[in-house]
């Protein structure tokens, strides 16, 4: 593809990054490319990616064998800037305005799927939150976070990372870190180090109203951390819940392993 440099696509659309949408673009060609063979062979694969900006990961995407690419993106500018690909992407390339917060992505696009994304900052955790509760309808998920929200991702039980987002991604996913991304590959360079993390989903998966209701747990019980469970739950139950399913009211939520969380949301 013969394309324009992306910074000479961001000055003719105006996309200087916005704050408030968490944008922070990669230029970095090679960079791009290496993200995108993280998801593994593409051929005949539909991939989603979520906050194109102004287009460089979605270039990298569609020198793939991907047989369609729908990029999804908020701002209507990215939306224009992405939009210029679409000459020459031979119909494979599909430019969605929406938040993805709020529609249904799997929709879409048929299966097999793949979410490959430099996700917005300020919304990549809930939304990661939300394809979790879908993960059997994904081949995977590779996605870039702050680096500290990818420790919280693949942490084990008993670590400081450990919380709430480890047990929702470890009942539903394999997931590991794949490459970790310097501030300076960003423009404009972000004040922490990124991460793209891996996501497989499991083979078999929890009901959603199961893993909504050890979200529920988990939102209790890491709310408090350093208090015991039979304080941290009390609302829940508390003491009577812990007993009900064998967990000692004295330990703290760092400590439970996934299988635990779901026990005691078994028992709501």
């Amino acid at each position: 593809m013969n394309l324009d440099p992306l910074r000479d696509v961001i000055a003719r659309h105006g996309l200087a990054t916005r704050k408030s949408l968490g944008q922070h673009f990669l230029l970095d060609g090679n960079l791009l490319a290496r993200i995108v063979r993280v998801a593994g062979p593409l051929d005949g694969v539909n991939v989603i990616e979520v906050g194109p900006g102004p287009g460089g990961l979605t270039r990298a995407i569609l020198a793939t064998g991907a047989a369609r690419i729908t990029a999804i993106d908020i701002d209507p500018r990215a939306i224009a800037a992405t939009s210029e690909l679409l000459s020459v992407a031979g119909g494979r390339l599909h430019v969605v305005e929406a938040d993805a917060l709020t529609i249904d992505v799997c929709a879409l696009t048929d299966a097999p799927r793949i979410v490959i994304a430099n996700l917005p900052y300020n919304a990549g955790t809930a939304m990661l939150v939300r394809w979790l509760h879908q993960a059997a309808s994904f081949q995977a998920l590779v996605l870039m976070f702050q680096h500290e929200v990818a420790e919280r991702i693949v942490a084990p039980p008993g670590t400081a990372h450990y919380g709430r987002l480890a047990v929702l991604g470890a009942l539903t996913v394999d997931a590991s870190i794949a490459m970790s991304v310097s501030p300076a590959a960003f423009s404009p360079p972000p004040k922490v180090e990124s991460a793209v993390v891996r996501l497989i989903p499991r083979s078999t998966q929890l009901s959603s109203a199961l893993l909504t209701r050890v979200g529920t747990v988990t939102a209790a019980a890491f709310g408090q951390r350093r208090k015991m469970l039979r304080g941290s739950l009390k609302s829940l139950g508390g003491a009577a819940l812990l007993h009900r399913v064998g967990i000692d009211p004295e330990r703290r939520a760092e400590t439970l392993s996934p299988a635990e969380y779901v026990r005691l949301a078994e028992a709501l």
